[in-house]
């Protein structure tokens, strides 16, 4: 599962150097049923994990809408969950920003192959990092090398430390900056958060407004994304919302709702299932890019470091994640978890059939947890898209 921000870096790194052997999700095709039928037992099957709050959303060729959703909003209150309710975006929001650089592009305001250095200069600089060998393509499909070191927490105590700390741009490059790259630029795979970092500070220098007013003009705004909103360095969401957990271990679950995001400034967003499936939709069939941009942003390479056994069969191209479906071809999207929400979603390549589904519960104390989770998630987008 990607993992964003707190509670979840830590966890990600485990869980890939355990999945040798893991076989890929969605092969079965057990269930029957109508569409929206398998939808609420998938739904079903994740609460029965241990998840607390599940909803999911899934929008036919048609545009009609199938929704369900289990277990509790509050697990001291056993409300329902909202088929409506917001949750944090996290890593998908990395396709908002990667669809804004890819705008700029078209206008012509900025090059996928000019370098860090030329928007950025000294920034990316330091122990083996150079800035002018890197360039905005590798920063937006995680080829670039930088080594990621966000600030995260790993248990219950650290959650409550370190929850309301609040850090700029510049912060987390620099603390990325005091290791050197994990490879050369161009040559190897790895997810990098500070990839993203960068490209939002790059938004600034190009446009000279922050990157969340360009994706709310760019993307927000001309799609309709009402119920998708910058948070800021609020700690909190807007409601109706589900509370965020976080499993620490044997009777260890934490109420993890109230925190600052990491990166306030690219990560703090919010949204509902049926914004994510339209943004996705607009996406894929060419609302929101030229198609070269879109034909660039599909292009893509075999993701590594461990993750590829976490996505079988798995590619990632400009801040977009391309995965095999059991029934043929393949599907787009880009999932996304922190502080408890845990978000996978899916679009088929002509933007007429897409899913959401979004768990306020992360099973972070073992790699096995975490795995299971990831699965039947995956499953559930597998059987929606193929159906």
């Amino acid at each position: 599962m990607i993992s964003s921000l707190r509670g979840r870096v830590a966890v990600a790194v485990g869980v890939t150097a355990l999945m040798a052997g893991v076989v890929g999700c969605g092969a079965d095709r057990s269930g029957g049923g109508s569409p929206g039928e398998r939808l609420r037992q998938d739904v079903e099957k994740l609460h029965a994990l241990g998840i607390s709050g599940v909803q999911a959303r899934v929008i036919g060729v048609d545009g009609r809408e199938s929704v369900a959703v289990a277990g509790s909003a509050d697990s001291s209150t056993g409300s329902p969950v909202d088929p409506d309710g917001y949750f944090r975006m996290a890593s998908t929001s990395k396709t908002l920003v990667a669809t804004v650089v890819l705008q700029l592009a078209a206008e012509g305001k900025l090059g996928l192959a000019d370098t860090a250095e030329r928007w950025l200069p000294g920034v990316v600089r330091g122990n083996g990092n150079d800035g002018s060998r890197i360039s905005i393509r590798q920063l937006l499909q995680h080829t670039a090398g930088i080594h990621d070191d966000l600030p995260g927490y790993t248990t219950a105590e650290e959650y409550y430390r370190q929850r309301f700390d609040i850090y700029d741009s510049e912060q987390l490059v620099a603390r990325a900056m005091t290791h050197e790259p994990d490879f050369a630029p161009g040559t190897g795979w790895a997810y990098a958060n500070t990839d993203y970092v960068l490209l939002g500070m790059i938004v600034r220098q190009v446009t000279g407004r922050p990157v969340h007013q360009e994706i709310e003009e760019r993307i927000l705004k001309p799609i309709g994304l009402e119920q998708t909103r910058w948070g800021g360095t609020s700690p909190g969401l807007p409601e109706p919302h589900a509370r965020a957990y976080q499993f620490f271990g044997p009777d260890s679950q934490v109420d993890v709702t109230e925190q600052v995001p990491v990166d306030p400034e690219v990560l703090s967003w919010v949204t509902t299932t049926h914004d994510e499936n339209v943004f996705f939709r607009a996406l894929l069939s060419g609302r929101l890019l030229p198609a070269p941009q879109l034909t660039e942003m599909k292009n893509t390479v075999p993701v590594a470091g461990g993750l590829e056994t976490f996505w079988p069969g798995g590619r990632y191209g400009l801040g977009l994640a391309e995965r095999p479906l059991s029934c043929g071809g393949s599907y787009w999207g880009h999932e996304g978890g922190d502080g408890g929400y845990i978000t996978l979603n899916g679009v088929t390549g002509d933007g007429r059939r897409s899913v959401v589904v979004s768990m306020s519960e992360a099973l972070g104390d073992t790699p096995e947890h975490i795995l299971a989770q990831e699965n039947s998630a995956s499953a559930l987008i597998d059987h929606a898209l193929c159906d």
